[in-house]
């Protein structure tokens, strides 16, 4: 077991955080106070391959492990968190068509994806569907060779900036056995979208509602078959909280990094505050549980990877424990800045507010020890410790 990283990672490392530190840090707060989604930012990221990381190399992607992305994903966000979680939630998108998309649909939108030229968003939760994804009522009825899709869903990530809406639907019998996955072109006629949600946090992305009226759409554009939606769901999301738990990580990484800086710099006493054995303390548990979130993701990352029978549960782990030690960093960076902290010319209260939201992504925490606890008590789960 070698838990160095190998030398390509070290590069995908080293240009993840050279993007992060020129095109992605020093425009952070002002996106965050203008609202502003930077999308040629995010084009740029294309350029170099961060907006296909795990999708197939057969599709233009970079055919990278979940691991290889996740050392990524942390660089990344450790310049601009919500722009980083963007990019998370377009990289499970794009997996998702360009592994399960028919022949048309691939040709149509697997260039366009991977490179970051087209972007494209997750559309599971709804107004009656948040943790309970499988009761979802957003319909698509077959009529000859296209759906008729209606429905609404809420808090999408990109919503009205993206090209590509990837909505999970019911064409079939209540549960999750009649969910499917249907890729809608944004733009199509009868998809409207909300106003943009003002939010705490991701201030650099929209988030809105979409409505779905008498949608007309190629049955091409299913991912794999009717009833197998909800299995794809369930998949990305796996990926999806290693992704989110990466994000998480890599904020409270620069949260904790400026955390240092300051008490270097600052003075009180006639001495610098790291001199302090209490603030000492503090910042040693600090590091000390970033290491171990960080350990528990990328491990949950092997696993899934591996394709371990359990690679669920280790991803529920890790996005618990990561996103809650994430956040906890970042509220103590920001208390170790005293009332600088508090203010916007320092970046730890965007950290704070940033973060807050992984929390409850991707199923709430509470959601996470449920399925946790649930294998763990299952007589014929494979042993998780």
């Amino acid at each position: 077991m070698d838990f160095n990283l190998t030398e390509d990672q070290r590069q995908f490392a080293e240009l993840a955080r050279q993007f992060a530190a020129d095109e992605l840090a020093p425009f952070a707060a002002k996106w965050d106070e203008e609202h502003h989604f930077p999308k040629d930012v995010i084009h740029k990221a294309g350029e170099l391959g961060f907006c296909s990381l795990y999708s197939p190399e057969s599709e233009g992607g970079m055919g990278l492990s979940r691991l290889d992305s996740s050392i990524i994903f942390e660089e990344l966000s450790q310049g601009c968190t919500a722009t980083t979680a963007m990019l998370t939630i377009h990289n499970m998108a794009t997996w998702m068509v360009t592994t399960w998309g028919s022949e048309t649909l691939r040709q149509q939108w697997s260039e366009g994806l991977t490179t970051g030229r087209l972007l494209a968003s997750y559309c599971l939760t709804e107004p009656g569907a948040g943790s309970d994804a499988a009761s979802l009522a957003t319909k698509a009825v077959r009529d000859g060779d296209d759906y008729i899709i209606n429905g609404s869903k809420m808090f999408i990530s990109g919503a009205g900036e993206t090209e590509l809406l990837v909505v999970m639907c019911r064409t079939g019998e209540a549960g999750a056995k009649g969910i499917s996955a249907i890729a809608i072109p944004a733009d199509t006629a009868g998809v409207s979208y909300g106003k943009a949600e003002d939010k705490m946090g991701w201030n650099a992305q929209p988030t809105r509602s979409i409505t779905f009226e008498n949608v007309r759409v190629p049955v091409a554009n299913l991912l794999g078959e009717e009833g197998q939606g909800f299995t794809f769901a369930m998949k990305g999301l796996d990926g999806g909280r290693i992704n989110i738990a990466t994000c998480s990580i890599g904020t409270a990484q620069a949260a904790l990094t400026r955390a240092t800086e300051y008490l270097n710099e600052r003075k009180q006493f006639g001495k610098p505050i790291a001199a302090f054995q209490g603030l000492q303390f503090k910042l040693a548990d600090m590091a000390t549980e970033l290491v171990a979130a960080r350990q528990l993701v990328r491990l949950a990352a092997f696993k899934l990877d591996s394709k371990d029978p359990e690679a669920t549960a280790y991803c529920a782990m890790a996005k618990r424990f990561a996103t809650d030690i994430g956040f906890q960093v970042c509220d103590n960076a920001l208390q170790l800045h005293g009332g600088y902290g508090y203010i916007r010319e320092y970046p730890l209260e965007r950290h704070f507010r940033d973060v807050r939201v992984h929390q409850i992504l991707e199923g709430t925490n509470e959601i996470m020890r449920l399925i946790i606890a649930r294998r763990l008590l299952d007589e014929n789960a494979h042993a998780i410790l």
